[in-house]
């Protein structure tokens, strides 16, 4: 977040930022950090404010957190906390990538571009602050229709009533759904949502947010199995 330095010449501390000053933070090996990282990260994902000596510091409007974090079989690692994998809107499963691409991962490391290039290529900008803040008031007018939140809400409640899961999914998980299937509808050039958006984002947006019952874990039926029965269980609007 940032430490307090004591400036002599002026009698008082003064504030440096650290690296959650940004506009969008990769969190690596997320669930590797000790308790007190993963608490500040969680304050500054919900309210976007960093709380530092009894002050709070703003983030930026455009704030966003990507984390990677390591299989929990790996020595060292810890579950990340239900309050924090709640404020990710999508858990994103990389797998190897396929054959021609790997080649070319290999072909572009075996090439005589030096390491400077490689870095040169990784900041090119993209887009704009003001760019993305248009992007995400046009999603803002993306229809919703009641079918579609309704069909929304009962994939929702369905996880809750599952015989394999424990803990279902919260209510921000279905407004985050919505949300993402409103961005995915603008992104495919429509102005509505449509119940085949809901279906493609579901598992990304809930697998982090379902817990399985021991009975689950013993019979190694995943949480995308459940989230499938669900979804084919529950009829789509007309």
């Amino acid at each position: 977040t940032g430490t307090s330095i004591f400036r002599p010449d002026r009698a008082e501390f003064e504030f440096r930022r650290g690296p959650v000053f940004t506009q969008m933070l990769l969190a690596d090996e997320i669930n590797r950090a000790p308790a007190r990282t993963q608490a500040a990260l969680l304050q500054a994902m919900q309210e976007r404010i960093v709380t530092a000596d009894g002050h709070d510091h703003e983030l930026s409007d455009i704030f966003t957190v990507i984390a990677t974090q390591n299989p929990l079989e790996n020595e060292g690692t810890y579950p990340l906390p239900e309050a924090e994998l709640d404020r990710f809107l999508f858990k994103l499963m990389v797998d190897y990538p396929a054959e021609p691409d790997e080649l070319e991962i290999f072909q572009l490391h075996g090439s005589p571009r030096t390491s400077d290039e490689f870095a040169g290529l990784a900041k090119q900008q993209l887009f704009g602050t003001g760019e993305i803040m248009g992007m995400r008031t046009a999603v803002m007018q993306v229809e919703v229709r009641p079918d579609i939140a309704n069909y929304t809400l009962q994939i929702i409640r369905a996880t809750r009533e599952h015989p394999f899961l424990r803990a279902g999914a919260s209510t921000r998980a279905g407004v985050m759904l919505l949300r993402a299937s409103r961005a995915l509808a603008a992104t495919y050039g429509r102005n509505f949502v449509v119940p085949d958006d809901v279906r493609e984002l579901a598992p990304a947006a809930l697998r982090h947010r379902l817990y399985r019952t021991a009975a689950a874990e013993l019979e190694g039926t995943s949480t995308d199995q459940i989230l499938d029965d669900i979804i084919n269980r529950i009829a789509p609007p007309r």
